[in-house]
């Protein structure tokens, strides 16, 4: 599988990255650690994760996808060698909280993670959201520079920042000595378009940032197996997917459908070869739940999507 260069990280990675977010809530850790193998036998190499998946579910507390990634990779001697994990700081349930992005609370945080991952060297953290209580930005890559120097980081990254945000923590960096957010992780796919595409993602190319794309199959609407309120009990993930059902939803998933049947793929695999084909995106972020829906990864990352393809789901921006 063709390795993608990571902005400027020195980082390669495969066009696919794995989403951490289901281990310790949609599947369990036998399942987990079946489903992680079935993506590193497909060619896969990045997983993704954070400090506070998955707290939203009932009886966890935050770090439970962690400690899942960590207890895998200690059961597979030497696997540490074959993939890259990224992680990130700054949420509790998943969204924006009060610990926010000072360097007390990253330094600490970061020993967490660690020891749930059970590694060394985090090969890319993010600052997962805007820090509610104002930190300047000196201190928070400040908090970051320290942490790659003592290798315990190796890139650093940013998540759910507008073009402004990233714009004035890049001059910050510059200005200031210090390590600059190499990779944007937005929320982007074929639906939700308005926030990436723009400023942002031309602020991303200008600076040659990586990206990588969470909810790229838009909590799984862009699946097609939630055609109907009725379908919204197929997951747990089903009450994040209501919001998809709209007219424009609809003429997304007949677009989808309309290319699938060209190339004898699924929905799924359509949207995300979309997002491997748009301009700036290094990979998108993708969940799964069983060995199968990987082979679906995988066959999206062989998909080549034709410029009739991309017209007719272009025709969906609005």
């Amino acid at each position: 599988m063709q390795k993608r260069p990571l902005g400027k990280t020195g980082l390669q990675v495969a066009p696919l990255v794995f989403g951490g977010n289901v281990f310790g809530w949609t599947i369990d850790e036998q399942t987990s650690f079946k489903v992680l193998d079935a993506f590193v036998d497909h060619g896969f190499d990045t997983i993704d994760t954070a400090d506070c998946y998955s707290a939203w579910a009932p009886g966890n507390m935050g770090g439970e996808s962690e400690t899942v990634i960590g207890n895998w990779l200690k059961a597979r001697p030497g696997m540490r060698d074959r993939v890259k994990i990224f992680t990130k700081v700054g949420s509790v349930t998943g969204g924006p909280h009060e610990g926010g992005l000072t360097e007390a609370y990253i330094l600490n945080a970061v020993e967490k993670s660690l020891s749930r991952l059970g590694i060394e060297s985090i090969d890319l953290y993010f600052a997962h959201w805007p820090d509610p209580l104002g930190t300047p930005y000196a201190e928070t890559l400040g908090a970051f520079q320290k942490l790659i120097q003592a290798g315990k980081v190796k890139a650093i990254g940013v998540s759910n920042v507008d073009a402004d945000q990233l714009s004035q923590s890049l001059e910050v960096a510059r200005t200031g000595n210090l390590p600059a957010y190499q990779v944007l992780q937005p929320e982007y796919n074929l639906y939700d378009r308005a926030r990436f595409e723009g400023p942002l993602q031309d602020l991303c190319r200008a600076e040659g940032l990586g990206v990588v794309t969470y909810f790229s199959l838009a909590s799984g609407f862009l699946s097609g197996k939630y055609r109907g309120t009725e379908d919204l009990g197929k997951s747990k993930r089903g009450g994040a997917v209501q919001k998809y059902m709209t007219p424009r939803g609809e003429k997304v998933l007949a677009a989808l459908d309309r290319v699938a049947d060209r190339h004898g793929a699924t929905c799924a695999e359509v949207a995300l070869a979309w997002l491997m084909a748009a301009p700036g995106v290094t990979a998108p972020i993708a969940s799964a739940t069983n060995p199968d829906q990987v082979a679906n990864f995988a066959r999206a990352a062989a998909l080549q999507l034709t410029p009739e393809d991309i017209a007719t789901l272009d025709e969906t921006r609005t």
